[in-house]
């Protein structure tokens, strides 16, 4: 299956008006760099001893548990968006008008909140009803709210991607509507919604960083907290950054590598998420 081409091919001059553009880019974007270190060097941010000092073993161990903090809550979060995210898929394509009604509000609804405004009224809104927990409870769930409304659209995508023939066929078997769903069409959905998992756990990860709205200690807390003990707020900041960029760069190879693999061995085109009352229900 050859993939959609969006675009007419460029032609000589677009080429060449595309090469003068990157390189213009480049050039301004190595200026900025210049003079932001020319600055950073004037106001004394450049000196070896604000960098070496994060190599102290009591600062290195208080941003490894920030880190292990932060992998936990992306994980934990990512698992229960994953599970909530399936019932809800199946929920959008369920036979039954009202059920996809109720999921679809669901869905919309959260897929539109913010999710810095989530973690405000978890931790806020919720203990006004007598639920009280931990910072990292609240977290989760304003992070699994959003994100399982999120991988719905994804799973559902991916469901409505197969051929009709496959539930077709599991029909002529005998399987009825759940037990082709379990054992025919989830599987091959599946596959083609791990790279997609993949590309949400990178915003999930990055969305982490948000608890600090409630002084929740994940990796950014701890990287401002040292940064205002050891007077090196910009350096602790930058460090931070750098970890955030590594995983998530990590996480977004293993995206691309696994999409690669999926779209060769089974011939599959990349799952495009859409929403709208519209959605066909699978039959």
């Amino acid at each position: 299956m050859s993939a959609a081409v969006l675009t007419d091919a460029l032609g000589p001059r677009a080429r060449r008006r595309v090469v003068v553009a990157t390189v213009g880019s480049a050039v301004l974007l190595a200026l900025f760099v210049a003079v932001g270190l020319r600055r950073f060097a004037a106001e004394g941010q450049l000196e070896g001893d604000l960098y070496t000092v994060f190599l102290d073993p009591d600062v290195a161990r208080l941003l490894a548990n920030g880190l292990l903090v932060t992998l936990r809550l992306a994980l934990l979060a990512m698992a229960l968006a994953i599970a909530l995210g399936t019932v809800l898929a199946l929920g959008r394509i369920a036979r039954s008008p009202v059920v996809r009604f109720g999921v679809g509000i669901y869905v919309q609804f959260f897929r539109a909140m913010p999710v810095l405004l989530l973690i405000i009224f978890s931790r806020f809104g919720l203990p006004q009803f007598g639920l009280r927990f931990s910072n990292f409870t609240y977290i989760t769930f304003a992070l699994v709210a959003y994100n399982s409304a999120v991988l719905a659209e994804i799973f559902r995508a991916g469901i409505l991607s197969l051929d009709r023939g496959q539930t077709e066929a599991a029909y002529a078997i005998g399987l009825r509507y759940w037990q082709a769903m379990r054992i025919v069409i989830l599987p091959q959905a599946a596959r083609r919604m791990i790279p997609a998992i993949v590309s949400q756990l990178v915003t999930l990860l990055k969305d982490t960083s948000l608890g600090y709205i409630i002084s929740f200690r994940e990796l950014l807390r701890i990287g401002q907290t040292i940064g205002e003990t050891l007077d090196a707020q910009l350096q602790a900041l930058l460090l931070v950054a750098l970890i955030y960029v590594l995983i998530n760069l990590v996480l977004s190879r293993i995206a691309a590598r696994l999409e690669r693999r999926q779209r060769a061995r089974y011939r599959a085109d990349p799952i495009e998420v859409r929403g709208g009352p519209e959605d066909l229900v699978v039959t």
